[in-house]
């Protein structure tokens, strides 16, 4: 990837505008599988949200668990982030708040930190906690995709680090996902322009559409998330995968398809905040006081 450099971060940008960098950020750093340079069918592609559509649960969280337990945080950041993927694995639903509460977080941890080591500890990571959490069914569709000779891309709010390696681990195309500036290999502490979330996810797809020749009415976009409605409405195939309820009201208004892989999620999912919650807290104490013990004794 090449450096985003502060000299290239405009000023004072509105939303509009820097959902606009944003995805345009995401499509010039999105990787493109060489073996995949001249499709079977260039014109046509497919686009996966990430986060409880191709993965269970979000790929955010399984990242910071897995910087916890490397130390670079403390109890109560991992406490406040399994709130938050407990909320989100029962209700399904993302919360603006917890978005850009993410959006933050995310910038607060990896400032000062080298690109390279990064990307290490992200291999590490996927194949620690994330490989097991792929939706089969979701895997099975990416792969009908490239069966027909599209390309397949992840688009996500995630870091492009963490995109790019899922991506690579599916045998995707490549991946589109939210860039974090950096100067001379370190992390700077900003985005380029911002999330690449709702309406940024859309002009990531417009423009790599643009750049790789895709039609987009010959196109396909997965997610589970009202939030990616204007992506969804970008293609001429849209589904929903493990859809919100407002999601799944459009889809069945429009005529679009639906996927949905959860099993016994739906009954008493009010009283099970209380239970996930509760579970995803001891497991992190427990997981805080076994490496405190650890150092203590190493």
């Amino acid at each position: 990837m090449n450096p985003v450099t502060r000299a290239e971060r405009p000023r004072r940008l509105n939303l509009q505008q820097r959902s606009a960098l944003a995805g345009e950020a995401a499509a010039a750093a999105a990787e493109v599988e060489t073996a995949l340079s001249q499709p079977a069918d260039p014109t046509a592609g497919a686009f996966f949200d990430v986060d409880n559509t191709v993965m269970q649960g979000a790929s955010i969280f399984h990242l910071a668990r897995g910087l916890y337990r490397r130390k670079f945080f403390t109890t109560r950041d991992i406490l406040g982030a399994a709130w938050k993927q407990a909320y989100f694995r029962v209700i399904g639903v993302e919360d603006p708040e917890h978005v850009a509460e993410a959006r933050n977080s995310a910038l607060s941890f990896i400032a000062g930190q080298h690109v390279s080591e990064l990307e290490s500890l992200v291999e590490e990571i996927f194949d620690e906690g994330m490989a097991h959490r792929i939706w089969p069914g979701t895997r099975a569709l990416a792969q009908m995709h490239l069966d027909e000779g599209q390309r397949v891309w992840l688009v996500t709010a995630a870091p492009i680090e963490i995109a790019s390696i899922i991506a690579r681990r599916l045998g995707l195309t490549g991946a589109l996902g939210t860039v974090a500036e950096h100067e001379n290999g370190v992390y700077t502490g900003r985005l380029v322009g911002d999330l690449l979330h709702g309406p940024a996810k859309a002009e990531a797809v417009r423009a790599l559409a643009e750049r790789e020749g895709l039609d987009l009415d010959r196109c396909s976009a997965y997610s589970d998330s009202s939030n990616d409605l204007p992506m969804l409405s970008l293609v001429g195939d849209p589904c929903a995968i493990n859809p919100d309820s407002r999601l799944r009201s459009y889809a069945k208004a429009h005529g679009w398809r639906i996927r949905d892989y959860r099993t016994g999620r739906k009954a008493a999912r009010a009283g099970l905040v209380a239970a996930a919650v509760a579970g995803a807290a001891s497991g992190a104490v427990a997981a805080g006081a076994g490496i405190r013990g650890h150092y203590r004794h190493s």
